[in-house]
């Protein structure tokens, strides 16, 4: 692996970092504090290319490749992790049908979701299933020349504003899935209430009922019971992107740290000259980097064409447990100005944490980088 980014790796990064800079920072408190979703900033990300970048030109995307979106989502996330898992969200529905599915359905699906035309989102946890899709209990049932589906979804990011969701379903009297790419305004698809969460607050979780919702066999994505196979490698990309956001949200912990250091004066002299303020930016750093490096490199091997369901589980077990420890370590440093709700690093603190459960608990990637260590 090449470790030096390439001229166009470089201008994407710039460029989402000036975006970044001007237009989500300044936005990133409000967000947090009202919860309201960022539709404004949503649609100018998708005016810039930024929400389909791995995809080729050829379905709206950005040819940028996964190394390239990363680069972008990690700007985006040091800024505000909210708008970040926007973007992570919206590209688990266009891998499912980018892997998946037939051409009809890349032109059709892919590429307004690529072109950011269209918002994506998905459709699996249920209030029982957890990880375990023997539990899902939504039903797709044959109907004419299509299909009809029963069920409800939990923690569906984004739900009130979606247009497409590539929601998962078990046949009926079946034990495995299929995967459908749904539309919102479907009949009987209904956002029952938006969940308020500790972090990631503005993107919206959501409980939604799915009653008599019918499907056209055209938004069967993949063949029959594939569905489990679909989600596993979609989700997979849904995993690193996280693991990204970890990094952004303990980069940006990191600065305020070195900003606050530096300016803040005990004993007459900036605290960033003492060994007890050095020991834990020393320690920040090192950490972080080691994170972003794993995230690159599993960005890398998607770029080859390789599965990366371990690699993504790796990236963010690893990278969200430094998040947790960052913002940590960045909320002692400043002390009582660390709690206030006025300033960031309070909110990167409740985001860090999130990335240890939301795509799935730490527990569960423990077991599946064991289950591939033994196998």
């Amino acid at each position: 692996m090449d470790f030096s980014l390439n001229e166009q790796e470089k201008m994407l990064q710039n460029l989402a970092k000036d975006f970044a800079e001007k237009q989500v920072a300044p936005r990133a408190a409000e967000i947090d504090r009202t919860g309201e979703f960022p539709l404004d900033l949503v649609e100018e990300m998708g005016k810039r290319g930024f929400r389909g970048l791995p995809y080729p030109v050829e379905y709206g995307g950005g040819g940028a490749g996964y190394v390239g979106f990363i680069l972008t989502l990690e700007q985006i996330c040091r800024a505000s992790m909210t708008v970040g898992a926007i973007v992570s969200v919206n590209t688990v529905s266009e891998e499912g049908i980018f892997r998946f599915g037939n051409e009809e359905q890349k032109k059709r699906l892919l590429t307004p979701l690529a072109k950011g035309e269209l918002l994506g989102g998905i459709g699996f946890t249920e209030p029982d299933t957890g990880s375990d899709p023997r539990m899902v209990k939504t039903v797709a049932r044959r109907s004419g020349k299509g299909w009809v589906i029963n069920g409800q979804k939990i923690f569906m990011s984004m739900a009130s504003l979606l247009d497409l969701v590539l929601l998962f379903a078990r046949r009926e009297d079946a034990d495995d899935l299929n995967a459908f790419i749904v539309e919102s305004k479907s009949k009987g698809f209904a956002v029952q209430e938006v969940l308020e969460t500790m972090g990631l607050r503005g993107l919206g979780a959501s409980i939604v009922n799915l009653d008599d919702v019918y499907v056209p066999q055209g938004n069967l994505i993949g063949k029959e019971g594939q569905g489990f196979d679909i989600l596993l490698d979609a989700i997979s990309v849904e995993r690193m992107s996280v693991a990204v956001q970890a990094v952004g949200v303990a980069q940006a912990a990191l600065d305020l740290s070195i900003d606050y250091a530096k300016q803040r004066q005990a004993q007459g002299r900036p605290i960033a000259r003492m060994q007890a303020i050095q020991q834990p930016l020393a320690e920040m750093a090192s950490r972080i980097e080691a994170a972003r490096w794993l995230v690159y490199r599993t960005a890398f091997l998607r770029d080859q064409g390789q599965d990366i369901q371990y690699e993504s589980s790796m990236a963010k077990l690893f990278a969200s447990q430094v998040a947790v420890e960052v913002t940590r370590l960045a909320m002692q440093i400043h002390g009582a100005y660390g709690t206030m709700k006025s300033l960031p690093v309070e909110r990167l603190y409740r985001d860090a944490k999130m990335t240890e459960i939301y795509v799935g608990i730490s527990e569960v990637h423990r077991s599946i980088i064991a289950n591939k260590l033994l196998r």
